[in-house]
C-alpha cells in the first residue's frame, strides 16, 4: 500500500464520528441507562419495545422491576450491583420480566461509565432480545428429555418382557428335561421288559424241551407212561402257547421302543431349539439393558442441558 492511500485510509477514519456511531448503535440495539443505584436514567425505543413499556415510561423506573422476584431476593442480586458500582462490567445471558409479566431472555453486556475522578456515574446495559431462540433451544431440551424418558421406559419393559419369556422357557426347558428323563425311564423299562420276556421264552423253550424228553420217556415206558405222556403233552401245549405269547408282547414292545425313541429324538430336537431361543433371549435382554444404560445416559444429558439454559 503506497503512501497516499496510508493518507486516504486515515483520513477516512477520521470522517467517522463518535455521535453517528453510537446512533448507529443506538438504532439497532437495545440500550437503557441506569444510575448506580439502579434507577433508569434513560432507554432508547428498541429497550422500551423489549419490555414492553413506552419510552416516556422508562424514566425513574427501577432496574428491580425487571427482574422476577427470585432474582431480585437473592444474593446474587446484591452481588451483581455491587460489582457495577465497583466499576466491574457484566456480560450474560439473563432472564427478565416484561410490563405484562412476560418472561424473556436477553443477552446484555452491563458497562460502568466513569466520571472525570474515575468514579462510577452511571451503567450503561446494551442488550439484544433471545427469547425465541431460549425458547426453542429449551423446547428442544424437553423433547429430549421426553424422548430419553420414552427410550428408558421402553427399554425396561423390554427388559422386563424378555424376562418373562426367559422364565417361561426356562420352565419349558426345566419341563423338557423332565420329559427327556421320563422318556428314558420308559426307555430302560422297555428294555427290563424285553429282557424278561427273553427269560420267559428262554424257560419255555426249555420247558418245551422237557415235555419232549418227557413224552420220549413216556413212549419208552408204554402203558405206564401213557398219563404221564398227556401231562408233557399239556405241557408243551402250554410252552408253546408261552412262546407264541411271548412273541406278541415282543412285537408290542419293539413298537412301544420305536415310539419311544421318536418321541425322544423329537423332544431332544425342541430341548436344542428352546435353548438355542434361550440363548437369543439373552441377547436380547443384553441389548435392552445396553439401551436402558444409554437412555440413562441421555436422560442425564438431557436434564444437564436443561440445567445449563
Amino acid at each position: 500500500m503506497s503512501t497516499r492511500e496510508v493518507k486516504k485510509v486515515s483520513a477516512s477514519k477520521q470522517v467517522l464520528d463518535e455521535s453517528a456511531v453510537l446512533a448507529a448503535i443506538e438504532s439497532s440495539l437495545a440500550m437503557i441507562e441506569f444510575n448506580p443505584q439502579g434507577r433508569v436514567l434513560w432507554a432508547n425505543y428498541n429497550f422500551a419495545k423489549t419490555v414492553e413499556y413506552e419510552v416516556s415510561e422508562m424514566p425513574n423506573l427501577t432496574h428491580k422491576q425487571f427482574c422476577t422476584n427470585e432474582f431480585v431476593e437473592s444474593k446474587e442480586y446484591e452481588a451483581f450491583w455491587k460489582n457495577l458500582r465497583l466499576g466491574k462490567s457484566f456480560q450474560e445471558k439473563i432472564q427478565r420480566v416484561t410490563k405484562t409479566g412476560r418472561l424473556i431472555w436477553l443477552e446484555a453486556t452491563y458497562t460502568p461509565v466513569f466520571d472525570a475522578l474515575g468514579k462510577v456515574e452511571a451503567v450503561v446495559k446494551i442488550a439484544t432480545d433471545i427469547t425465541k431462540r431460549e425458547n426453542n433451544t429449551i423446547e428442544i431440551a424437553y423433547q429430549l428429555q421426553k424422548m430419553s424418558t420414552e427410550l428408558l421406559d421402553r427399554a425396561e419393559q423390554g427388559i422386563f418382557r424378555s424376562g418373562e419369556i426367559f422364565s417361561a422357557n426356562q420352565k419349558l426347558v426345566s419341563e423338557s428335561e423332565e420329559s427327556l428323563k421320563v422318556l428314558e425311564s420308559l426307555k430302560q423299562q422297555a428294555i427290563s421288559i424285553e429282557n424278561i420276556t427273553k427269560t420267559i421264552r428262554d424257560i419255555a423253550s426249555q420247558t418245551n424241551l422237557l415235555a419232549l424228553n418227557a413224552a420220549i420217556e413216556a413212549a419208552h415206558a408204554g402203558e405206564h407212561g401213557r398219563s404221564f405222556n398227556v401231562v408233557a403233552s399239556e405241557v408243551r401245549k402250554l410252552a408253546n402257547r408261552v412262546q407264541d405269547s411271548i412273541q406278541d408282547v415282543t412285537s408290542h414292545i419293539d413298537g412301544i421302543t420305536g415310539e419311544i425313541m421318536k418321541i425322544s429324538d423329537v423332544a431332544q430336537r425342541s430341548q436344542l431349539g428352546i435353548s438355542s431361543s434361550q440363548e437369543l433371549i439373552e441377547k436380547a435382554i443384553n441389548e435392552f439393558r445396553g439401551i436402558g444404560t444409554a437412555a440413562h445416559q441421555l436422560d442425564s444429558q438431557a436434564k444437564a442441558f436443561k440445567d445449563m439454559l
